[in-house]
């Protein structure tokens, strides 16, 4: 389990990064978690970063996140767009050709 401040400096230290909010019963996440993985692996230029709310509660409340699936990206520390619950693989793609200038 990571510390809340750990995750903080991983996502400050990114120029690009897609922070994925889950929980292990969340049977949706469970199906999209693979995916998104694999999509953010094709941009060699983004970090992907897995966050399990029940691990890091206190960082649920610091981030806002109320819902799973939940999809935070990051530019340099800052977020610029969130998915939640009913998340598209397709607006995800667009989201990352947009971003990396793909």
């Amino acid at each position: 389990m990571e510390k809340s401040n750990e995750i903080f400096e991983k996502i400050n230290s990114s120029a690009l990064l897609v922070a994925y909010f889950s929980h292990a019963e969340c049977n949706i996440c469970k199906v999209l978690r693979p995916k998104v993985k694999e999509l953010v692996s094709n941009y060699p230029d983004v970090d992907f970063l897995y966050i399990d709310i029940y691990e890091n509660p206190v960082l649920r409340g610091q981030m806002l996140v109320f819902a799973v699936p939940t999809i935070i990206f990051f530019i340099n520390g800052r977020e610029v767009k969130r998915f939640n619950r009913h998340i598209s693989i397709q607006d995800i793609t667009e989201l990352l050709n947009r971003i990396s200038g793909e």
